[in-house]
Order: C-alpha cells, then structure tokens, then sequence
C-alpha cells in the first residue's frame, strides 16, 4: 500500500517514459536468475503485455525477501544476512510492515554495494517501493549476476554476459624510451609538406 500522490504535468511524462523502457525479456531474466539462486520457485507471467509484467515484477520484488534471499545466496561467510532480525519478521501493523519491508530492500543494496556491483548500477529504494524506476532495479539484478559469475565456485547457470576482465601490460624501459620516439598520428603529421600553393594572390607591393 503506498500513500504517495499520484504524479501530474512533467513528473507524469517522465514516468511514463521510463515505464516504456521496461524490458519484459530482461525482467523474465531477472526472475528465472532469482529463482535458480535461491531454490524458490517463483512465477514468472508467461505474456507479452509490458505493464502486466511489470505489475507482476514488482508484486514479486517489492516486500525485498527474495532479494534479501538472493544476494545471501552469493555473499560469503561472514557476510550472510541475519534473517533473525525485526527486519524479516513479520507485523500485523500495517506501518512497521511498510517500514520493514523499505528496510529488506536497503538491506539489498547495500550488501549489493558491498559485493562490488557499481554504484550506478543501483537503485533508490523506492524505485522498487514505490514502483518509480523497474528498468534500474533490472539493471542491479544483471549487474549483480555479472559479478557472481566472475566469482570462483559459482555453480548457477551462466546467463549474463562475461564480466570484463582487466589485461595488464608490463613494458621495459627501453620499451617505454623506444615509444617515446614515435610521434602519434594523432598529432598530425609533415610528410611531403611544401610550400606549393603559397604564392597565390598578388604579390606585396613596397614603394618608396
């Protein structure tokens, strides 16, 4: 239950138009990904409607549980999330429900953070509370995935694409003085320069 207002004018547009940048494949993605890491058998919508799979994303994610169970599924020891926390118990007050759910997906992105998913690969908690930017918290799940298949022992399909891997190079002096020789073409280049086509136009007239 949410008890924001409705947005209007500018802030509607928006929406609207990062709500249209949904990608249904991606979300299903993300969904599958989820329910192989953490074992739960979770429902994905099999349609080609946007908004109907974007409802049935977010209903998914939005009290941040799986997500909270995702991301313990690749942290190591000593990382692992502590479900016996207020924070994963359940209330029969409506406000300390809402609050503890905010808290689960908090708890998400931080240990996301922690794991070495970039920052701008996050997203706010009301992007997913509230329902204002889906295609960023698709962008966290694939990112995250992209980490934990970079990791040793992980034993889950590979579906996100290879992480990039860094390739250090190692020059000796006289390497680097031999490159120092070298002019970039960046920097234009001389050859064949003359003074061809310099002497057009009248010549300079010097009178006593």
């Amino acid at each position: 239950m949410s008890y924001r207002a409705a947005k209007a004018g500018l802030a509607r547009d928006t929406q609207v138009k990062i709500d249209s940048q949904f990608d249904i494949d991606e979300a299903k993605k993300c969904l599958y990904w989820l329910g192989e890491m953490t074992g739960e058998n979770v429902e994905i919508q099999e349609t080609d409607d946007r908004r109907e799979m974007a409802d049935s994303f977010h209903t998914t994610l939005k009290d941040g549980s799986l997500l909270c169970r995702l991301i313990d599924a690749v942290l190591p020891e000593g990382q692992k999330i502590d479900f016996s926390k207020k924070s994963f118990q359940e209330s029969k007050n409506q406000a300390f429900t809402m609050a503890r759910e905010r808290e689960r997906i908090a708890i998400f992105i931080n240990k996301c953070q922690e794991y070495g998913v970039p920052p701008s690969n996050l997203f706010q908690t009301d992007s997913l509370y509230e329902r204002t930017n889906l295609v960023q918290v698709c962008t966290c799940i694939r990112a995250l995935g992209i980490e934990a298949q970079s990791r040793p022992g992980y034993a889950a399909p590979v579906i996100w694409p290879k992480k990039n891997e860094t390739n250090v190079r190692t020059f000796s002096e006289e390497q680097v003085q031999a490159g120092k020789q070298v002019i970039s073409l960046q920097y234009g280049s001389n050859k064949g320069a003359n003074q061809a086509g310099m002497s057009f136009g009248k010549t300079r007239m010097i009178l006593d």
